[in-house]
C-alpha cells in the first residue's frame, strides 16, 4: 500500500501543468466534496479548539471597596483598563475609592517586564510566594482566601502571552469564574510592583 502510494506521487509529481489540470478534472466529485468535508471540519475544530484556550478563566469581576461592592465582566475591566471607558458600576466603584481612573488604570496594566524564561524562574525561586502574596492582596477568589497555586497559575499564563506581569493579566488569566479587586489596596500593591519592576 506504502508502494503504491509513493509510486502515484512521484507520477504527480512528473506530470506537467496541462496533466495535473487534466488528473484533477478525473477525479471523482463525490470523492473531492468528502475531502472538501473534511477539510472545512478540521478548520471549523482548530477555531473552536483556539477559541476555548481559556475556557476557565475568569468571566466576572466582584470590584470591592470598604462597604462597596459591584461585579462586572472581565471584559468591561479590559476594556477600561485599554480605553478609559466606565460603566454605571465601574464609575460607583471608582467614586466609592475616591480614585483617580487614571491611577487605576496604569495601577492595572503597568507591568513587571522581562524575559519570559526569567520572569518563570522567579516565579518558580524563593521570591516567587513573596510576589504572589502581593498580587494576591488585591486579586484573590471570592471566598477571600488566597489560592497561591491558581494565582500562579494565572500569571504563568500572563507571561506566555504577553512576556509580563501585570495585575489585569492575573484577572484575565485567573483559572476561577470569579475573581475579586480589592481596591483599598490597588495602588499600594501597584507601587511595590514598581519597585520591583525597577530592579529588573
Amino acid at each position: 500500500m506504502g508502494k503504491k502510494c509513493l509510486y502515484t506521487l512521484r507520477t504527480i509529481i512528473k506530470l506537467d501543468k496541462m496533466q495535473i489540470y487534466q488528473l484533477f478534472n478525473r477525479l471523482n466529485s463525490r470523492k473531492f466534496a468528502k475531502l472538501l468535508t473534511q477539510t472545512v471540519a478540521l478548520g471549523v475544530g482548530a477555531i473552536v479548539l483556539f477559541s476555548t484556550t481559556n475556557a476557565n478563566a475568569a468571566e466576572q469581576v466582584i470590584l470591592k471597596y470598604g462597604t462597596f461592592q459591584g461585579q462586572i465582566s472581565v471584559e468591561e475591566l479590559s476594556q477600561f483598563t485599554e480605553t478609559g471607558k466606565t460603566t454605571p458600576i465601574l464609575t460607583a466603584y471608582l467614586q466609592a475609592a475616591k480614585q483617580d481612573p487614571e491611577l487605576a488604570r496604569k495601577a492595572l496594566k503597568a507591568p513587571i517586564k522581562a524575559d519570559a524564561g526569567f520572569l518563570d524562574s522567579l516565579l518558580s525561586s524563593w521570591a516567587g510566594p513573596i510576589l504572589v502574596n502581593q498580587i494576591g492582596e488585591v486579586v484573590h477568589p471570592p471566598a477571600g482566601q488566597l489560592d497561591q497555586q491558581a494565582l500562579r497559575s494565572a500569571l504563568s499564563a500572563s507571561i506566555k502571552e504577553n512576556g509580563q506581569i501585570t495585575l489585569l493579566g492575573a484577572i484575565q488569566n485567573y483559572p476561577n469564574t470569579s475573581v475579586e479587586l480589592e481596591g483599598d489596596r490597588l495602588i499600594s500593591v501597584y507601587e511595590r510592583l514598581s519597585r520591583l519592576a525597577e530592579l529588573l
